[in-house]
C-alpha cells in the first residue's frame, strides 16, 4: 500500500503548480503570460516530485492547474513550449525513476452524463489535454496512471445518465480511454460503487472506491462490500481509492485538515491517496499516529 496526497505541497510554501491568473489578465497578457506561469509550475512538479522521494512518497496526484487557461490554446503554441515539454519529460523521468505513481483528477465540470453537448464538447477538450500532460510525461496509458472523474448528473434519470456517459466515454481519445476510472458520489441521489459496476461492465474502467463518499451514500453495501467491489474492477493494476474524514457533523460532506481514524483496507492491497486539507502535512501525521 502506498499513501499519497493531492496537487498542493503544504511543505514547500514556495514550489506550487497551480500559478493562475483571472480571465481579464489572460485576455490583456495572453500566451507570454500563460506560459511563464506554466513553465514555473513544470519546474515546481520537479521539485515536489524530488521531495515527495525524500519522504517516502509514492503517489501524488498533479494538479489539473498546471497550464493556465488551457482549453483556449494548444501546448505548442506557448513560446516557452520546448522548455515546459523537456522540463514535463524530466517530471515523468524521476516519477520513472524514482517508482512513483502520477495521477490526475479533473473537475467536478467534466461531465460525460451531459444532455448538453457543449458540456460533453468541454469534458473531451479538458480530459484530452489532461492525457497530453501525461503521454509528454512518458507515463503508462493504463489507469495505474489515472484520470480519475465523476459520472456528473442524474438528470432524473439515473438509468439513462450511465447510458449517456458510456455513449459519450466512446467519443474519448484512445490515451484518455485507456486511464479513465470512475469514483463514487457523496450524495445520496447520485452514484453509489454498485451503480457504477454498469460504467465497469460497458467500458472495462475502473472503480475508484472513495471511503468517505461511501459512508454518506452507501447504496446498501457496507465499506468493506463497496471496496472489494471497486477493487475487482482494477485487474492486475493496484486499485486506487481515496480517503478523507468529515470536517464536523454540520457540514460532513467538508473534508477535515487530517485523517486520525486508521485506514480499513481489509486486507486489500491498495494505494490511498488522502484527500484532506493538509495534504503531505496530514500524511507525514497520519504516518506518525499510525506507524504506517
Amino acid at each position: 500500500m502506498e499513501l499519497g496526497y493531492a496537487c498542493i505541497n503544504l511543505s514547500l510554501p514556495d514550489k506550487t503548480t497551480n500559478r493562475t491568473m483571472r480571465l481579464a489578465t489572460f485576455k490583456k497578457q495572453g500566451l507570454p503570460y500563460a506560459s511563464k506561469l506554466a513553465l514555473a509550475n513544470v519546474q515546481d512538479l520537479v521539485s515536489i516530485i524530488e521531495w515527495n522521494e525524500q519522504n517516502n512518497i509514492r503517489l501524488f496526484r498533479m494538479s489539473s492547474n498546471i497550464f493556465p487557461w488551457q482549453s483556449a490554446y494548444e501546448l505548442e503554441e506557448l513560446p516557452d513550449y520546448l522548455e515546459i515539454r523537456a522540463t514535463l519529460e524530466k517530471a515523468g523521468a524521476l516519477a520513472a525513476k524514482y517508482g512513483h505513481r502520477i495521477t490526475t483528477h479533473p473537475g467536478p465540470y467534466n461531465v460525460l452524463s451531459s444532455p448538453n453537448k457543449n458540456v460533453v464538447d468541454r469534458t473531451l477538450r479538458d480530459l484530452r489535454d489532461h492525457a497530453i500532460i501525461m503521454d509528454i510525461m512518458g507515463l503508462s496509458n493504463t489507469p495505474y496512471n489515472k484520470i480519475n472523474i465523476h459520472v456528473g448528473g442524474v438528470y432524473g434519470d439515473k438509468t439513462k445518465a450511465l447510458e449517456t456517459w458510456c455513449r459519450n466515454f466512446e467519443l474519448l481519445p484512445a490515451n484518455v480511454k485507456s486511464r479513465l476510472t470512475i469514483e463514487n458520489d457523496d450524495k445520496l441521489s447520485a452514484f453509489t460503487t454498485q451503480d457504477l459496476l454498469y460504467i465497469h461492465k460497458n467500458t472495462g474502467i475502473p472503480i475508484v472506491f472513495d471511503y468517505h463518499h461511501h459512508s454518506l451514500n452507501t447504496g446498501g453495501l457496507s465499506e468493506q462490500e463497496a471496496l472489494e467491489i471497486a477493487c475487482s474492477t482494477w485487474g492486475d493494476i493496484t486499485p486506487a481509492c481515496h480517503v478523507s474524514e468529515p470536517r464536523d457533523t454540520q457540514n460532513p460532506r467538508a473534508h477535515h485538515d487530517y485523517i486520525l481514524k486508521k485506514i480499513n483496507t481489509y486486507n486489500k492491497n491498495i494505494d490511498i491517496v488522502l484527500e484532506c486539507k493538509k495534504k503531505d502535512v496530514a500524511l507525514l501525521h497520519y504516518r506518525s499516529l499510525h506507524n504506517s
